[in-house]
């Protein structure tokens, strides 16, 4: 493993915060390693969106630090801190897509804001190679209400990859499509894993599609983190609250065990 992959791409250090008198993170640390796809999972409530947010900027800690490619965000000034969410991308739970543009306006649109040294025909070319990626070749001109959920999250994901970015973070990537749809979804999170060698962060309370796509495994309950690890690891865990979790997503024999064949963690 060389140095730059064993340096965590994200990494929290002892984060806390508080929205008036509801403490949602509590001294909150977990690592996000390089070239892996790193869940972060929990019931609802539990405070996982509020910790994607740090990880991007969009919140400020109380207390603790958050560090992106080695650099400390908390701190950074508004110029460094666009400079490291140039490196990523993001997938909104709902794809976040604008209605009044067609599909290919809206995976073009950071390239119109993000990279005038691209021209117009380059900037197509990419979008129509993004959309053949995500497996939607053809659907440039299409509008935007015509798409299904799982069509939508594939045009988000595009987008969210246009910039080709170093890590991608998920907002819930399987939020209200059918079983059918999310299996396909985790399928193309592990293809473009496999293609395009991206770091990816799922937030989750989806414990089997997890399961599908995770390499590594962070479990928060009551804004604390109480359980992580390699995927494996973390399934075969003792922890109680771990058990439960699990057991209420997952066939679990007495012995505590999966009864299902699981994907290596890779």
């Amino acid at each position: 493993m060389s140095d730059s992959e064993s340096i965590p791409v994200i990494s929290l250090q002892g984060v806390s915060k508080s929205f008036g008198d509801i403490h949602v993170l509590k001294d909150v640390s977990l690592e996000v390693p390089t070239g892996k796809t790193t869940a972060i999972i929990g019931p609802s409530g539990a405070g996982k969106s509020v910790i994607l947010r740090h990880m991007v900027g969009l919140l400020q800690p109380e207390t603790g630090a958050v560090f992106c490619f080695g650099h400390d965000i908390v701190s950074a000034s508004e110029s460094a801190l666009f400079a490291v969410r140039r490196r990523m991308g993001m997938l909104f739970q709902d794809g976040a897509l604008f209605d009044s543009l067609s599909v290919g306006e809206n995976i073009r649109f950071p390239l119109r804001h993000h990279a005038a040294h691209l021209s117009a025909a380059e900037q197509w070319d990419r979008v129509d190679a993004k959309l053949s990626l995500v497996g939607l070749p053809g659907f440039r001109d299409r509008d935007v209400a015509s798409l299904s959920g799982g069509q939508r999250k594939r045009v988000g994901l595009a987008r969210a990859i246009i910039m080709e970015p170093e890590v991608v973070l998920f907002d819930e990537p399987n939020s209200g499509l059918d079983p059918i749809t999310s299996d396909a979804i985790d399928a193309l999170i592990l293809e473009m894993k496999e293609k395009l060698g991206i770091t990816f962060v799922v937030i989750s309370h989806d414990i089997v599609g997890t399961v599908n796509v995770a390499d590594h495994i962070h479990m928060v309950h009551g804004g604390k983190v109480i359980a992580s690890g390699p995927k494996q690891a973390f399934l075969e865990s003792g922890d109680p609250l771990v058990r439960q979790f699990l057991s209420r997503n997952l066939v679990l024999p007495s012995g505590g065990g999966m009864v299902a064949q699981l994907p290596d963690a890779g």
